[in-house]
């Protein structure tokens, strides 16, 4: 599974956090790593970098699985980690309906 990490400029993208974002979402996923071949993080600041909402950071996932369209959510943190935490715990969920549908047809 290969895992790529994107921020906007309102975020600074250290070497550090696309490391622990990397492994928390191939860990998180291991059990559907034989049928995703590759998950995007998409990582923005909602706010431009104000403070002023509690929930302005975004993490959108993309996942792409062999043989269906891309999945693809956003959730909405006060942190980087509460941000990427809730779009993995999210797609874990959309993974395994999407699968679980999949075997029932």
């Amino acid at each position: 599974m290969q895992v790529q990490f994107h921020t906007d400029n309102h975020i600074e993208g250290t070497e550090a956090m696309a490391q622990w974002a990397t492994s928390t979402i191939k860990d998180s996923l291991a059990r559907f790593s034989g049928q995703i071949t590759r998950v995007e993080a998409y990582l923005s600041d909602e706010n431009g970098g104000k403070k002023n909402k509690p929930d302005s950071i975004q993490c959108t996932l993309e996942a792409r699985l062999e043989g269906h369209q891309p999945l693809v959510l956003k959730h909405q943190g006060a942190n980087l980690n509460q941000a990427i935490e809730g779009a993995i715990e999210k797609m874990d969920r959309l993974i395994d309906s999407t699968l679980g549908k999949t075997a029932r047809v």
